[in-house]
């Protein structure tokens, strides 16, 4: 496991790009934490390394972002979903085993339907305003 801490959105939208630089075709991030932990922040610095210029935005409502850079960013929000049913009927298998990245948001709900080489990303605010971010099954060479 890695474990990296930010102080600010700035210093995770960094560490966000160094994540991206690394990333290749058909990897897959579970991202966890809480409301607001800072999964949308990080997810804009692995769109910038990947050369994505719009704007990145939580898919709370729309449920999947697409986005073109260097490859496709498919950003996916799966709060709102009930289960892995609901994650199954949306047709993520396109995405999911792509030419793209996906990042899902709220990952902890749909585990099950990922597959064993899914890259989890867990962010946990701390009482100080720092981010302790955790990151597992990574094998992406390393994070500089």
């Amino acid at each position: 496991m890695l474990t990296f801490t930010t102080s600010s959105a700035e210093e995770t939208i960094e560490l966000g790009k160094k994540i991206g630089k690394l990333l290749k075709k058909g990897d897959i991030i579970a991202m966890q934490g809480t409301l607001a932990a800072g999964k949308t922040t990080i997810t804009k610095g692995i769109a910038q390394a990947l050369g994505i210029t719009e704007t990145i935005t939580s898919p709370t409502f729309c449920l999947i972002s697409e986005y073109e850079g260097t490859m496709p960013l498919y950003h996916m929000d799966v709060y709102r979903l009930d289960g892995t049913e609901d994650f199954i009927n949306l047709g993520t298998d396109d995405m999911l085993y792509g030419d793209g990245v996906s990042i899902i948001e709220w990952s902890e709900k749909i585990m099950d339907e990922l597959p064993s080489s899914t890259i989890i990303l867990k962010i946990t605010p701390q009482e100080d305003g720092k981010r302790l971010i955790e990151i597992d099954n990574w094998n992406n060479g390393e994070i500089k």
